[in-house]
């Protein structure tokens, strides 16, 4: 399976510009053969726009996901947009269901290459850290999971990044890709060449962490979006520019690494 991240640029004042990149980078990565493209989180907003946060929430049936849906169709390509600031109310009203018919939440979507919603994931560990998302936003309660091209699709965003726990409930799951839309600022650099590398190592498995590039006042996302496989081997990564970051990942590899290096199997919950 050919995959992509799309690092592009998230502009805090413009949707219709950010959601406009979105849906030509997707139709970049299809033209280059992606089975699967990763948005970054929140990646028509901006994650540290807080103050737009309510007056940009939509409902998962909105304008920007059908938009990011109909060009996955379009392309035949499926889709995480990882994420919007879903508006739960909204949502509930459209049928949807929602872990509370009010507020707000940091929701990432799976569409397939015909559209369908496969997956929708709302962030459980909400920011605190100078950030104001803890206060503005409702945790996610479910952690799904969808298969694809071989692959059992897990999903976590960002600052999930930091809560092994997650992670390994996904590969209980069954998880052998986690896909991380993420918006991780400068300067903690190391701590994001580190996360998704250490999770992919214990984990024995994928890890796709898709980050965005812009500046928010005085705030700077670091890009560096990288594919890491179940060795903790970096197979693609970018710099803090627009990219898409792009590499073959095989559902088989998964597999032969936890033969052959079964740690998995030692875990111990006795204790």
């Amino acid at each position: 399976m050919r995959l992509t991240l799309a690092q592009i640029t998230v502009d805090p004042g413009s949707v219709q510009g950010n959601v406009e990149r979105a849906s030509d980078a997707i139709e970049r990565a299809a033209a280059d053969g992606a089975d699967l493209v990763v948005l970054p989180e929140l990646f028509n907003v901006g994650y540290f726009a807080f103050e737009l946060y309510g007056r940009r929430a939509e409902a998962l049936d909105g304008e920007t996901l059908t938009t990011i849906r109909d060009t996955a169709v379009e392309e035949g390509v499926a889709v995480l947009a990882g994420s919007i600031v879903e508006d739960l109310e909204s949502s509930a009203a459209a049928g949807i269901p929602v872990p509370t018919d009010d507020g707000l939440a940091n929701t990432a979507v799976f569409f397939d290459r015909d559209g369908e919603r496969r997956a929708v994931y709302r962030k459980h560990h909400l920011f605190g850290y100078g950030s104001a998302e803890s206060d503005l936003l409702e945790p996610g309660q479910r952690l799904p999971t969808v298969e694809y091209e071989g692959f059992t699709v897990g999903i976590s965003t960002c600052y999930d990044l930091r809560f092994p726990k997650l992670h390994r409930q996904l590969v209980e799951k069954g998880a052998t890709l986690t896909l991380v839309p993420s918006a991780w600022p400068y300067p903690r650099v190391e701590h994001w060449k580190l996360f998704p590398r250490a999770r992919a190592v214990e984990n024995l498995l994928y890890v796709a962490a898709a980050n965005g590039v812009g500046t928010f006042d005085q705030t700077e996302l670091l890009g560096r979006s990288t594919i890491f496989d179940p060795w903790g081997t970096t197979l693609a990564s970018s710099s803090d520019d627009p990219a898409l970051v792009t590499a073959d990942v095989d559902p088989g590899r998964v597999e032969r690494v936890r033969d052959e290096f079964p740690a998995l199997e030692d875990v111990r919950t006795d204790w």
